[in-house]
């Protein structure tokens, strides 16, 4: 069993509006909700959904017993604190400029002098950590802030998801989008270390959800990427 009191508390990463979205009267939506639904409906559990800002403040969470699943990037960094399944999505990470910035190319981003926007703990700032040498990363707390961020404040570049990156330019035409990616985002279920040995079950869930073309009908529904 995932819980033993009947419950299922589900992360909800909000930081990423390609996965999921808080509707005007509160209620959540979003693939990732509808995959909790699903798995809480098979395992006849009742769904607690527990909403989040940004997903360094899931990963901060996961040794606090507030989250039994969530849902989030997979990344080496955590895996000390997280267990993740195979990923049911895979998204792009991209960069901002301004329309006259010379910049090009996801190269030309990495000098000396170069200040790159971030939400502080998401998945592309754990690997523009490890992988910029020169350019200089300034953290905002969430993803939603890093590309006005980056505006507002003069910054060289900003750091985002393709899709409300690309909502962002269409937004404000100052800004321009480097097409070229800069990483692969591997979206997983996960469940706290603590509790790894549940992840077999979600494992199998999640595996079942991506073969009968669940994930795919869920990211349509929402006008995502699948």
């Amino acid at each position: 069993m995932l819980t033993e009191n009947g419950r299922l508390r589900a992360a909800i990463n909000l930081g990423n509006p390609v996965l999921a979205q808080r509707n005007p009267d509160g209620t959540l939506t979003g693939v990732t909700v509808a995959l909790a639904r699903a798995l809480a409906e098979q395992q006849g559990l009742t769904l607690d959904l527990v909403a989040f800002e940004g997903a360094g403040k899931v990963v901060d969470a996961a040794a606090d017993d507030i989250w039994d699943v969530a849902f989030l990037a997979i990344d080496p960094k955590r895996a000390a604190e997280i267990a993740f399944t195979v990923p049911y999505l895979t998204i792009e990470g991209v960069f901002v400029v301004a329309a006259s910035s010379p910049f090009r190319s996801v190269q030309d981003i990495d000098q000396h002098g170069v200040r790159v926007s971030v939400g502080r703990g998401a998945a592309y700032d754990l690997h523009l950590t490890r992988t910029l040498e020169h350019a200089e990363l300034v953290r905002v707390p969430t993803s939603a802030e890093a590309l006005p961020h980056f505006l507002s404040q003069g910054l060289e570049a900003g750091a985002g998801i393709r899709q409300p990156a690309e909502e962002f330019v269409a937004r404000n035409p100052g800004a321009r989008l480097i097409e070229e990616p800069f990483m692969e985002i591997r979206q997983a279920m996960a469940v706290p270390i603590a509790k790894a040995g549940t992840l077999p079950t979600v494992q199998s869930f999640i595996e079942s959800a991506i073969s009968s073309g669940f994930v795919t009908d869920e990211m349509s529904k929402a006008g995502g990427i699948a």
